[in-house]
């Protein structure tokens, strides 16, 4: 069951936090290159947690984790860049720990003053993290007096940082960004603005399935594109030539469109497709109906048709909830659909979320971050929210009563 009450929650805000030590578990899992950040959006996203807690006089201990190191010490994957880039932002020291645990840290995390703070190394340098290993949680909570999660990204996992340090560390709130989250994701699956118009994409129907399967019976009108659309084209008896399908999916498909027609619900499927011999090969790139897909091309972006009834689909929209790109949209020649779909999206009035990596460097791409209501910063998280799955992460919240 989805957790979609976040008022239930404690938040940060509600804490006293003057002198208190708080463990702040961010997530700073950012692209670096070069030796410095390549992308600071999740660091933006993270300061005003930051600034809150140490504008309120707390002595701030920040923790995230950065790729994956597989559990040992990789220099590659360290937070230096991390704590220099946000130290620029904050306007203070962001000075880093040489670990996350042990009693060198813990000496440096105790000689705290109020308004300062410390970021720990890489948590992924232990593979007791990912792992969920409570002696690892109990040297976490060690180093502070409260816990306070602002990572809705990796809350659908159980890791030590996220789950078992709330064992060993009370009260355990929730950040600014989390209760932001839950708030919105919250509102679009419980209380939506309607008609609700969901837009998905991507390559797989695998990681969505949970998702389709749970917004059937809530969405008002249901937009697929992306690979994973032709796994539904099948279902349907087309032939996708070489386009990605799933074949154990086919048969589910089959079954949700047939459960979607029996309560009224339209999915969209697209009716033509741009294609090519492969995404890299687009020496002959050529729009064609679905029905006529030549056996050795492949669908990798939709085409004019299919945009025209995905737009039209959207007008009278109040909410939209969008995931997934609708094609190769990383290569030019494939990412018509997907950036004219963005503007789509940002112009119809609607109350628009849009959550997920390559959906959010989507709206980046066609040049209208800024006209969407509320860019999520989760990509698993985000599915498994609206999919109706309990996040451990949230669940570990201390309850507001």
């Amino acid at each position: 069951m989805a957790v979609a009450l976040p008022v239930r929650k404690l938040s940060v805000e509600q804490l006293d936090l003057q002198g208190k030590r708080v463990f702040l578990r961010t997530d700073l899992n950012v692209p670096l290159a070069n030796g410095g950040v390549a992308d600071d959006s999740r660091l933006r996203a993270a300061l005003r947690t930051i600034q809150h807690c140490l504008k309120a006089g707390a002595r701030v201990i920040l923790a995230s984790h950065l790729g994956r190191p597989s559990g040992k010490v990789d220099p590659r994957y360290s937070l230096a860049p991390v704590a220099k880039r946000l130290a620029e932002f904050l306007g203070q020291p962001v000075p880093l720990a040489p670990d996350c645990v042990g009693e060198t840290t813990e000496h440096r995390a105790h000689a705290l003053e109020p308004g300062a703070c410390l970021l720990l190394e890489n948590l992924r340098f232990y593979p007791e993290e990912e792992a969920n290993d409570p002696a690892f949680a109990q040297a976490l909570a060690r180093l502070a007096d409260v816990y306070v999660n602002d990572a809705f990204a990796t809350c659908h996992r159980a890791h030590a940082s996220i789950v078992a340090v709330t064992r060993y560390l009370r009260p355990a709130a929730a950040g600014l960004l989390m209760r932001r989250e839950l708030e919105v994701l919250g509102q679009v699956l419980d209380r939506p603005s309607r008609p609700l118009v969901a837009v998905l994409g991507g390559a797989k129907v695998a990681d969505k399935l949970a998702l389709i399967q749970h917004i059937v019976a809530r969405v008002d009108s249901l937009l697929i594109g992306g690979a994973m659309a032709f796994t539904f084209l099948k279902a349907l008896g087309h032939d996708p030539g070489r386009s990605l399908v799933e074949p154990e999916l086919v048969e589910t498909a089959r079954k949700l469109l047939a459960q979607a027609r029996a309560r009224g619900l339209q999915v969209r499927l697209p009716v033509d497709t741009v294609v090519a011999a492969s995404p890299e090969r687009t020496e002959e790139v050529r729009t064609v109906n679905i029905r006529q897909i030549p056996p050795a091309f492949m669908g990798l972006d939709i085409g004019p048709a299919t945009l025209a009834r995905f737009q039209e689909a959207l007008r009278p929209a109040r909410t939209v909830v969008w995931n997934g790109p609708m094609g190769v949209f990383e290569n030019p020649v494939f990412a018509r659909g997907t950036v004219e779909l963005a503007k789509a999206v940002a112009g119809s009035g609607a109350f628009t979320v849009v959550g997920g990596g390559d959906t959010v460097a989507a709206i980046h791409r066609a040049g209208v971050a800024e006209k969407i209501s509320y860019v999520s910063t989760a990509g698993g998280a985000f599915l498994a929210f609206l999919a109706g799955s309990e996040l451990p992460g949230v669940a570990a919240l201390t309850e507001d009563l």
